[in-house]
């Protein structure tokens, strides 16, 4: 399962590394898969590699759908932080996820 992550520092190189933030901790991923990412983006990682980025609106709604769906505590503060990353600037429709987009 991979749970949107935001990349809080890049290490550029031949395999470009982030550090990116999974819920109160911090992990390393390789972004060969999606050099065009920046620091600030939200990522999909899979078994240490960055596979996708996501628009806020996508990572908000993935959220809100494993919470839904009981996958991940939405009470935790890795739930609220990472909504909270979310709704920096212009406000997201959280409320209106829904886990249709899973069927």
């Amino acid at each position: 399962m991979s749970v949107p992550s935001k990349i809080v520092r890049i290490t550029p190189g031949v395999l470009p590394m982030a550090d990116v933030r999974v819920g109160e901790r911090e992990v390393a991923c390789c972004l060969a898969y999606v050099p065009e990412a920046e620091v600030g983006d939200f990522v999909l990682v899979q078994n240490g590699f960055a596979i996708e980025l996501l628009d806020p609106a996508s990572a908000a709604q993935s959220l809100s759908a494993f919470a839904e769906l009981g996958l991940i505590d939405a009470s935790a503060d890795s739930m609220s932080a990472g909504l909270d990353d979310l709704r920096e600037g212009e406000p997201l429709p959280v409320e209106q996820a829904t886990v249709a987009h899973l069927q």
